[in-house]
């Protein structure tokens, strides 16, 4: 099976390059685990991660757990495929923290041509769930 991103690009640092400057790099993230079937990473809670509520704020968990997931479905993708877009996703909320670390782990459902789903849970660093997000990805090809 050959996939669009090759075995030596798929490493913690490259997925960290590729989200700096972007909203994963804005929030925080670091990746710390890199493979075809789990990628972990985390956040450190600081100020701008609350809403104006004080609580933190669950899009900071959504953008976490949506980023593994398409970090995972990007190093799904096999030869063909032009890229992907995310089609659904649902996040169920448990619990919150106003400090420390934000650690969550995607893994993949089920990968498919055409679609991928995954699942991602977040936690906090005590080991607290914080919530549990899937998603849902269409794999693009090119029109013919």
């Amino acid at each position: 099976m050959t996939y669009t991103l090759p075995d030596s690009e798929l490493t913690p640092e490259r997925f960290n390059t590729r989200g700096a400057g972007a909203l994963p790099g804005h929030i925080g993230i670091v990746v710390t685990h890199a493979a075809r079937d789990r990628f972990e990473a985390y956040f450190d809670i600081r100020p701008h991660h609350h809403a104006p509520n004080g609580f933190l704020h669950a899009g900071g968990l959504v953008t976490l757990a949506d980023s593994l997931c398409g970090y995972g479905t990007v190093a799904n993708i096999k030869d063909g495929a032009t890229g992907f877009t995310t089609i659904e996703l649902k996040t169920n909320f448990f619990s919150t923290a106003l400090e420390g670390r934000v650690l969550a782990v995607a893994t993949p459902v089920h990968i498919g041509g055409s679609t991928q789903v995954w699942d991602c849970e977040v936690t906090s660093e005590k080991g607290k769930r914080m919530a549990l997000f899937r998603c849902s990805q269409m794999v693009l090809r090119p029109k013919v």
